[in-house]
C-alpha cells in the first residue's frame, strides 16, 4: 500500500489543500473500500463453512464497511470542493453526515445480529469446519488492523473526521473478529454450541457501543458544538488583551470549527477617540493572537468595533441588539 509510505512519512499540514493531502486522502478511502469489499467475501465464505452465528453477525459489518466505504470516498470528494454562492462556508461538513451515516448504519447492523443470535439460541443449529473458518477471520483481521490503524493515524494528521472515523470503525472490526474467534474456539473445543451464540450478542453490543459514539460524534459537529477547551484558550487570549490595555472589553464571542477551518466573530470595545488607524492596529494584533489558537487551521475572523465611552444600548438600531448566548457569560 503506497499511500501508507505517504501518510507516515509526508509533513502535511490539516489546513492544507493541495493535490498530494487529497491524493493519500482518496487513496486512503479508495483502499479501504477495496478492503471492506475482501472482508465481505472472505467472512461470507466463512459462514458458508461453518454456520457459525458469530461470524455472520462478522461478516454483516462487513457489509456495512462496504457501504461505510462509498459514503467516506464520496464525503472526501465532496468536501474538497471550494466554497461557492450557496455554501460560502465550504463542504466540509459532510465529514459530519458522514460519521453519522456510518454509526446509524453500525446500529442497525447491531440489532440484526442480536436477532440472529436469539434466534441460534432458541432454535439451535449445526456448527462444521470451524478450524477453517478461524483461520480465516484471523488473517482477515490482521488486515483490519493494520488498515484501520493507518486510517486513525491518517485522519488525526490530515484533519480528516472520515477517515478517523473510518478507521475506528475498522479497529471495532477487529475487536468483534476477536469475540467471534474466541465464541467459536469455545464452541470447538467444547462442544457447547450456545457459545457461538453468544459470542454474536457480545460482538453486537460492542458494535452498537461505537455507533452510539460516533453519532454522538456527528451530532456535534452538525450542531456547531463547541469545544470547552478551544473556549477557554479564546477567552484567556481576550482576557490578556483587555487586561494590558490591547482592547477595552469584548463581548458576543461564538466561534465554530470544520475539519480544516474556524470562524470568530466577536465584539470589540475601543476609546472613541482612537483613529481608525490605530483601531486597525490594535485590532489586527488581536486576531492574530486568536488565529494562533487554531494551528492547523484556516482562520476566519469577524470583528465588530464600538466605541467603549458610548452606552452600549443606544449604539445599535432596534432589531440589531446584542443577542445572548455569548461564550463569554458578559464578561465584558
Amino acid at each position: 500500500m503506497k499511500y501508507l509510505e505517504e501518510i507516515f512519512s509526508a509533513e502535511v499540514s490539516p489546513s492544507d489543500g493541495t493535490p498530494g493531502r487529497d491524493a493519500v486522502m482518496l487513496a486512503a478511502a479508495a483502499t479501504s473500500f477495496a478492503v471492506a469489499v475482501l472482508m465481505v467475501a472472505g467472512k461470507g465464505l466463512a459462514w458458508w463453512w461453518t454456520g457459525s452465528v458469530a461470524i455472520l453477525s462478522d461478516a454483516a459489518e462487513s457489509v456495512v464497511n462496504v457501504l461505510a466505504g462509498m459514503m467516506a470516498t464520496f464525503s472526501l470528494w465532496y468536501a474538497r470542493q471550494r466554497p461557492d454562492a450557496e455554501h460560502p462556508y465550504g463542504h466540509e461538513k459532510i465529514a459530519f453526515f458522514s460519521a453519522g451515516f456510518e454509526g446509524a448504519l453500525i446500529g442497525i447492523a447491531a440489532l440484526a445480529i442480536y436477532v440472529s443470535a436469539i434466534s441460534r439460541f432458541l432454535n439451535g443449529g449445526a456448527l462444521t469446519r470451524l478450524d477453517v473458518g478461524m483461520i480465516i477471520v484471523a488473517a482477515l483481521s490482521m488486515v483490519n488492523l493494520v488498515l484501520g490503524g493507518a486510517l486513525v493515524i491518517a485522519g488525526r494528521r490530515l484533519g480528516a473526521l472520515v477517515l478517523r472515523a473510518n478507521g475506528l470503525h475498522l479497529l471495532t472490526d477487529v475487536w468483534t473478529s476477536g469475540g467471534v474467534l474466541v465464541g467459536i474456539a469455545l464452541a470447538r473445543w467444547t462442544g457447547l454450541t450456545w457459545m457461538d451464540p453468544l459470542a454474536a450478542l457480545v460482538v453486537a453490543t460492542n458494535i452498537l457501543l461505537t455507533a452510539g459514539h460516533l453519532m454522538r460524534e456527528a451530532f456535534r459537529g452538525l450542531l456547531d458544538r463547541v469545544d470547552p477547551d478551544a473556549t477557554r484558550r479564546l477567552l484567556d487570549c481576550l482576557n490578556r488583551a483587555r487586561e494590558t490595555g490591547e482592547i477595552d472589553g469584548y463581548h458576543q464571542v461564538r466561534f465554530r470549527e470544520s475539519e480544516s477551518r474556524a470562524w470568530v466573530e466577536l465584539h470589540v470595545f475601543l476609546s472613541g477617540a482612537s483613529t481608525l488607524a490605530r483601531a486597525h492596529e490594535r485590532v489586527t494584533r488581536l486576531e492574530s493572537a486568536l488565529a494562533a489558537l487554531f494551528p492547523g487551521k484556516r482562520v476566519h475572523i469577524t470583528t465588530h468595533l464600538e466605541p467603549s465611552d458610548v452606552r452600549h444600548d443606544g449604539l445599535h438600531p432596534q432589531g440589531h441588539e446584542a443577542e445572548e448566548g455569548g461564550l463569554e457569560n458578559d464578561q465584558s
